[in-house]
């Protein structure tokens, strides 16, 4: 039952997150909000909401390795795994004004879990002082959004207000199902076997709650949007750190286990400066580096057992 269990939890969180995507996309055009701004904010926020739910669930459920391991593993996994296989899709011909800016972000909200990780807890002030870089970051995304070409998103999105609202509110309702399905599954198999909850956090249960985002990419990249994909990326990492921590915080007082600090934090971080790198260096990121980004994901899976 337990494999059952994080089938259907997959299966939720996939066509959950895919449904509330193309709901957010749909009222985000017509607001009149610009494409780069869409993927930073409302897609890349919008996919990430497997990664809340399912830290918020395995937090109330006393599994905290799993919460803080679905999030780390979330961006490891979005940056060499999703950003290998967009490359590998589609070259992601790097553009953008305020990239600079939202990688800067990226790296520094992954950074800032350094000293918060070394105190072993992670309380409501830090989860209140978390929430508060993201309402920040937000406000400056809104006010400074770039001047990068419009782009179709999606050309199948909702042609109203209101069917794009039913759009969000059915997602949610398949991602909370499908959370909960993953979240039991997971840490069962995990205490069967012998696996540690934090491996299985930062490797099945990351990778299943990253499905929304690996589809919204490579969606993306067949369709030579490479700004919608780079946003997505970025754009989660963000708010997996600022947002889905910081709640998850707020709700439960999270322990931290000491591998996240001295093995799992640093690998975040460095891909978080090497991603970065890649893209404020390179007009295109080819299918070669694609290659190499996903060895790197291979590396990190056996290493990290």
């Amino acid at each position: 039952m337990d494999y059952i269990f994080i089938i259907v939890g997959l299966i939720g969180l996939f066509f959950g997150g895919e449904a509330l995507v193309r709901g957010c996309v749909g009222i985000a055009k017509r607001l009149g909000m610009s494409s780069l701004l869409i993927g930073l904010t409302v897609v890349g926020f919008g996919t990430s909401t497997p990664e809340l739910l399912v830290s918020v669930q395995a937090a109330l459920a006393d599994v905290p390795a799993i919460a803080i391991g679905n999030i780390v593993g979330s961006n490891i996994a979005n940056i060499l795994l999703i950003g290998g296989l967009t490359c590998l899709v589609w070259p992601i011909r790097v553009s953008g004004a305020t990239l600079k800016r939202d990688t800067a972000v990226m790296i520094a909200a992954a950074a800032v879990l350094v000293p918060i990780f070394m105190t072993g807890q992670m309380g409501r002030l830090t989860g209140f002082i978390l929430l508060a870089g993201l309402i920040g970051y937000l406000v400056w995304a809104y006010l400074q959004p770039g001047d990068a070409a419009d782009e179709d998103v999606d050309g199948a999105m909702p042609k109203s207000i209101s069917v794009s609202v039913l759009w969000v509110v059915g997602g949610l309702v398949v991602l909370i199902f499908g959370a909960r399905f993953l979240v039991a599954g997971a840490t069962n198999i995990a205490r069967d076997f012998g696996l540690s909850e934090a491996f299985i956090g930062l490797t099945i249960v990351a990778v299943g709650t990253s499905l929304p985002e690996l589809a919204t990419s490579v969606i993306a990249a067949f369709r030579k949007q490479s700004e919608i994909a780079i946003g997505n990326i970025v754009g989660s990492n963000i708010f997996n750190v600022l947002g889905i921590l910081g709640v998850t915080a707020l709700i439960s007082p999270i322990p931290v286990e000491a591998r996240f600090l001295t093995f799992d934090l640093p690998v975040m971080i460095a891909l978080s400066v090497l991603f970065a790198a890649l893209l404020l260096t390179r007009p295109v990121v080819g299918r070669v580096m694609g290659v190499g980004l996903l060895i790197l994901y291979v590396a990190y899976v056996y290493l990290a057992q």
